[in-house]
């Protein structure tokens, strides 16, 4: 009798696959900046309601780029020896499933909006085309790590109008909180992009790295968080914010310059903390700051 031979059995995908899928613990860093719109928009807490939605929004629009994002790099992936791991590659998750997500949370995403306001929901679809095209940059430009700044730079502007329903009146602070998070983010992309910097190189994808060295990338992140410092500063100047801001800025300004002495070109061990750790704690405490200053003080515009 011939010996059957068995087909390894596939990983059975649990929540927390899912939740790696679409990096649920990076919500830090665009949620908090929403919230801090909302918050100065609305002079304090927003309504139970708005503050739902913003966040069902905000959740939902993050997981559908995160997931298209890992949908379309899974071939790229499996060719990385960093990211072979992942879901897609290593077969915990299937293509056709986390398409599914995709179109899932993107419907979320704009029925959320059009719950919101008119106003919103009509600019989902531009926004939810930005989230998911940023996906496609490293294929054709270098200024990938500009495209995700803008996507997550979205998210104050959109929670501004979440709650005002209007683009009429002020619109300089979150425009400012905006362009913050922009460079905030593209900075600290440049340092976890470093990581793939020769196999950027290898298979043609195009980055900062790739193109002028992570020597290069490095000294563009701190520039990129010097442009942060100072559009923060603007934000808070123009919002009328107080000591409780200021305070948390300063803080967040340490932060940034810690997260660049621990990174090195010569040493990328810590890319992991300066991404994650230190900016996760950057986007929490400005939050804090502003609420803070808003409810408790009385502040903002």
């Amino acid at each position: 009798m011939t010996a059957e031979v068995e087909a390894p059995e596939r990983p059975r995908a649990g929540i927390a696959d899912w939740l790696r899928l679409v990096r649920f613990s990076h919500s830090v860093f665009a949620l908090p900046f929403a919230l801090s719109a909302a918050w100065l928009a609305a002079g304090g807490l927003p309504s139970a309601r708005t503050l739902a939605l913003i966040v069902v929004c905000a959740v939902a629009a993050r997981t559908a780029a995160m997931a298209f994002n890992r949908l379309i790099d899974a071939r790229l992936d499996a060719a990385n020896p960093r990211t072979r791991g992942r879901e897609i590659p290593s077969g915990v998750l299937g293509a056709r499933s986390v398409l599914a997500l995709v179109l899932a949370s993107s419907a979320v995403f704009v029925a959320g909006a059009f719950a919101l306001n008119p106003l919103c929901g009509v600019l989902s679809l531009p926004v939810l085309g930005v989230l998911l095209g940023y996906s496609l940059m490293k294929r054709v430009s270098w200024l990938s790590h500009a495209v995700l700044g803008l996507a997550l730079g979205i998210a104050p502007l959109g929670a501004w109008l979440a709650v005002t329903g209007t683009l009429s009146g002020d619109l300089l602070p979150p425009i400012l909180l905006a362009a913050a998070v922009l460079f905030w983010v593209a900075g600290f992309d440049l340092i976890y992009a470093c990581q793939d910097a020769e196999h950027d190189r290898e298979v043609g994808l195009r980055s900062v790295p790739a193109r002028f060295g992570i020597g290069g990338a490095l000294r563009l992140s701190s520039a990129a968080h010097v442009v942060t410092t100072a559009l923060l500063v603007a934000f808070g100047l123009r919002a009328e914010l107080g000591i409780a801001w200021w305070c948390v800025l300063a803080i967040a300004a340490g932060l940034l310059i810690w997260q660049h002495r621990i990174v090195r070109p010569d040493d990328l061990s810590r890319v992991g903390v300066a991404f994650f750790t230190l900016n996760g704690w950057v986007g929490v405490a400005l939050f804090a700051g502003v609420v803070l200053d808003v409810s408790a003080l009385g502040g903002g515009v």
